[in-house]
């Protein structure tokens, strides 16, 4: 079992190295992608859409990099993290085969929520940025609640 109430409860190998811990920072968090074939359009770039999910997939991503299972705050605290808003510029198109690198920086941490930057990148050249705001509700209401205590002490703002 991880370190408190915010890993899943059941048992897990022990923590390998990863190659993604290794090219993020405590400020930075990052997340290689590869675009396939499925993530593009007619014209042969990504569909507009698709970048959302690579943004999805980072923030998933890195939660999990700070020990948090998405399931576990859902079954264990009765809390989801949902997109609230978001503000999202696309400034040059990927295209299939590219390979990315999304991140994530905390920008603000409240109560009960998080708003983010992401960037996705192809080397050096900046392809879209995203400003995310993502709001802690509870399951069932799906009404604000204060995001669980251990998870705001991982991000390192005390709420």
């Amino acid at each position: 079992m991880m370190n408190d109430e915010l890993s899943s409860s059941r048992k897990r190998p022990a923590k390998r190295s990863s190659p993604i811990t290794h090219h993020s920072s405590p400020i930075t968090f990052k997340w290689p992608i590869r675009v396939y074939y499925e993530d593009t359009d007619l014209g042969g770039v990504v569909y507009y859409a698709n970048y959302l999910k690579f943004l999805e997939r980072a923030r998933t991503e890195w939660l999990r990099a700070l020990g948090v299972e998405q399931t576990a705050l859902a079954t264990e605290h009765r809390v989801i993290f949902v997109v609230r808003s978001i503000a999202l510029e696309y400034l040059k198109p990927a295209a299939f085969n590219d390979e990315l690198v999304v991140t994530v920086e905390l920008e603000q941490a409240g109560a009960a929520q998080v708003r983010v930057l992401q960037r996705i990148t192809r080397g050096t050249e900046e392809l879209a940025t995203a400003r995310v705001r993502i709001a802690c509700v509870n399951t069932a209401t799906f009404r604000p609640v204060r995001i669980p205590r251990p998870l705001t002490d991982r991000i390192g703002n005390k709420t």
